[in-house]
């Protein structure tokens, strides 16, 4: 009998006695040149039948290296060095590929981070979940449909019939989030891989897959390994926790005993980074307290329009609906809202990326809304944006002095003093004279934001429009990136815009918040005010989402 064959048999032996799975002592090679020489060193765990056992830890730190090395999918240039991953008393280490490949979705799923790019584009989402089955030779195509139909019900799509023929590019992120689910689940293997599953989400959404995956979880009595950076997630799912640094497990532990009383400086660390709800308004950055308008919104619009011909009616979306604010010198107002919210679309608009309907966008009393981009060219360094993906806003082929300096040098900005300006204001937000002459790769992810905010620094600007630009960095980065947007702040007074999906990270910086939903503002007013006695019921709702929420809310 062949090793796959007693793994299929085992399958499902819930009488089975001892963890559904043991890593122990396991080691994976990094490529020669690397800073360390391993990706994991010696880590030992085990996961039992039907437990949540969470992986939390930083970037670089092993997590998704042990994920993919129990799904036998790590990338050609890393291997394994020693150890045995055990799987009812089966080391998997030992099987080849196509053993391999008849074990991963049977035996062991997983749900990968970025569904969008996880997912064919080509593909309706019902051919993919059959893809699953057809390719363990699951039932006949008949039976195959209707199980990927019974698949979209239990995780909750809407529609799951017309959902059936969709493609991956018409769903949200959250929708594609649960299609991922649905497949990891189609086989209804013993083993849930969940790597990084929210991180991209809204808290409502976000909250919504948490309490999806606890669901069939326990409905299912799978076991699941979930790898997060976010300590709030762990506080809602997890039943142990494994705590990991550069490769070494430095703790672990029940949940609830790891986080009241972390042995490791380590662990203690990254809990203090995370960002918790403030109870009182932060202090003013105004040192003169003027508080002086620098961007008026008024009954501002946008209106996305898609479709339209001979045979289809076109549609509108209001992108933004009749927004009205105010945004002030030395203060920092934040827009929070779930995605397809309208906040980026709001962003846009003021960084004249898009052009709106209707409306007014005032700078210096200048309605700049309704300028042409060549009388609105000399105001651009003025109104500047840190985006989200460090990594995809910078050329990876340029370096990074030329990156921070080619805007201004392009304004008119002579070379010598564009350089003397970019090495003062790459010192002031961290990085050393040696960064100008290096390239984007050679930097970390909060190294890059870094850069993004010293690109936006260049043009002594008015106003920051940051989207989303700490939502794809660690807890403790993050938390590194908000002191250095306060500290900035407080330094030259800048405006800023900060475009979030967490509640707890505008707690940090803002001093007033936006509530958007479907394009309008549904409230508005400071975060003591929004968190603690929230007046519209759409905003409880996203407060109430909040994971690890360590606070009382007041129900209105």
């Amino acid at each position: 009998m062949t090793t796959q064959g007693r793994i299929s048999e085992n399958k499902g032996d819930s009488a089975m006695s001892g963890p559904v799975l043991s890593v122990r002592n396991l080691t994976v090679d990094l490529p020669k040149g690397m800073e360390r020489k391993h990706a994991v060193q010696d880590i030992s765990f085990e996961l039992p039948r039907g437990e949540i056992l969470c992986v939390i830890g930083e970037s670089g730190s092993g997590k998704s290296v042990t994920a993919n090395a129990l799904m036998g999918l790590l990338p050609p240039l890393m291997h394994v060095s020693s150890g045995e991953i055990l799987f009812q008393g089966q080391n998997l280490l030992e099987l080849d590929e196509p053993a391999l490949r008849k074990l991963r979705g049977r035996v062991v799923s997983m749900i990968f981070q970025d569904p969008l790019s996880a997912l064919n584009p080509l593909m309706t989402v019902g051919d993919q979940v059959t893809e699953v089955m057809a390719a363990h030779g699951e039932g006949t195509a008949e039976a195959r449909s209707a199980r990927a139909l019974e698949l979209l019900t239990e995780v909750g799509l809407p529609d799951p019939a017309l959902m059936l023929h969709q493609y991956p590019f018409r769903l949200s992120g959250g929708q594609r989030q649960r299609v991922m689910i649905a497949m990891a689940l189609a086989l209804e293997p013993d083993i849930l891989i969940a790597d990084e599953p929210t991180t991209a989400l809204d808290v409502t959404t976000q909250a919504q897959i948490l309490d999806l995956i606890q669901q069939i979880q326990r409905k299912k009595g799978m076991s699941v390994l979930f790898i997060t950076h976010d300590f709030g997630v762990v506080s809602e799912i997890a039943d142990r926790v494994i705590v990991m640094e550069k490769g070494h497990m430095v703790e672990q532990g029940v949940a609830d005993t790891v986080f009241s009383t972390p042995q490791h400086p380590y662990t203690k660390r990254l809990i203090a980074a995370v960002p918790r709800l403030r109870e009182t308004d932060r202090p003013s950055a105004s040192s003169d307290r003027t508080d002086d308008p620098v961007l008026t919104v008024e009954k501002l619009n946008l209106v996305y329009r898609s479709g339209g011909g001979w045979f289809s009616r076109q549609r509108e979306v209001k992108a933004v609906d009749d927004a009205n604010f105010t945004l002030r010198r030395g203060r920092t107002l934040g827009v929070v809202g779930e995605s397809g919210s309208g906040k980026t679309s709001l962003g846009r608009l003021l960084i004249k990326l898009l052009d709106s309907d209707s409306g007014r966008i005032l700078y210096k009393g200048q309605d700049i809304a309704s300028m042409k981009e060549s009388d609105f060219r000399a105001l651009r360094p003025k109104i500047q944006m840190i985006f989200q993906d460090p990594f995809a806003s910078l050329n990876p082929r340029s370096t990074i002095g030329h990156i921070v300096t080619i805007g201004p040098i392009a304004q008119g900005m002579r070379k010598a003093d564009a350089r003397a300006k970019a090495l003062r204001i790459l010192e002031k937000v961290g990085l050393d004279a040696g960064a100008f002459g290096r390239y984007p790769h050679e930097f970390s992810g909060g190294q890059r934001q870094r850069v993004g905010i010293a690109r936006a620094l260049m043009f002594d600007p008015d106003v920051l429009v940051a989207d989303e630009a700490v939502s794809a960095l660690d807890v403790s980065i993050q938390a590194q990136i908000l002191e250095l947007l306060d500290k900035i702040q407080r330094e030259t007074q800048v405006a800023m815009f900060f475009i979030t999906h967490d509640l707890r990270v505008a707690s940090q910086i803002c001093d007033e918040l936006l509530v958007m939903q479907k394009g309008q503002i549904v409230e508005a007013g400071p975060p003591s005010q929004i968190f603690y006695a929230p007046k519209n019921a759409y905003t409880r709702e996203l407060v109430a989402a909040i994971p690890g929420a360590d606070h009382a809310l007041q129900k209105a």
